[in-house]
């Protein structure tokens, strides 16, 4: 599939909230942020609303250099739907051979099919957000983390 650039430590949001503290935290270290939605947001939230979630995040942190991933499960149809909503990275874990079809769709778009991602942080219950997020993009902690 489609490789991003190296994001050792990406963070999962579950609002805007999240988004803007994560960014913030990446903004403070003037690191790179890889901002991944929730598992199978692209089929409960939907494409438009992860599009807009990162474009507003994007807004409030310019100097961010931010990659956002929508995680589309295993499901083609909201993987395809992603990508006809300009969604530039998603995360499908369906069939090999369905993830390297969506990522020739992909690749014509000018985006990309990642099939799996490294450990990352989910803010979901978090009681301090923006100090787990600092802690976790400067390698500090390795709570709340998920595969």
């Amino acid at each position: 599939m489609t490789a991003l650039p190296p994001h050792p430590r990406p963070i999962r949001i579950h609002s805007l909230t999240d988004a803007d503290t994560a960014c913030a935290a990446a903004a403070e270290l003037g690191v790179p942020l890889l901002l991944v939605s929730a598992p199978g947001a692209a089929a409960s939230a939907g494409a438009g609303w992860f599009r807009e979630v990162a474009a507003r995040a994007v807004a409030r942190h310019p100097s961010v250099a931010m990659t956002a991933v929508l995680d589309c499960a295993d499901r083609p149809g909201d993987a395809l739907a992603a990508l006809s909503a300009g969604i530039g990275a998603i995360l499908f874990t369906g069939r090999r051979d369905v993830a390297e079809r969506l990522a020739d769709i992909a690749a014509q778009r000018g985006a990309h099919v990642l099939t799996a991602l490294p450990d990352a942080l989910d803010l979901r219950g978090v009681r301090d957000p923006r100090r787990a997020c600092w802690d976790w993009l400067n390698g500090q902690d390795e709570g709340h983390v998920t595969e």
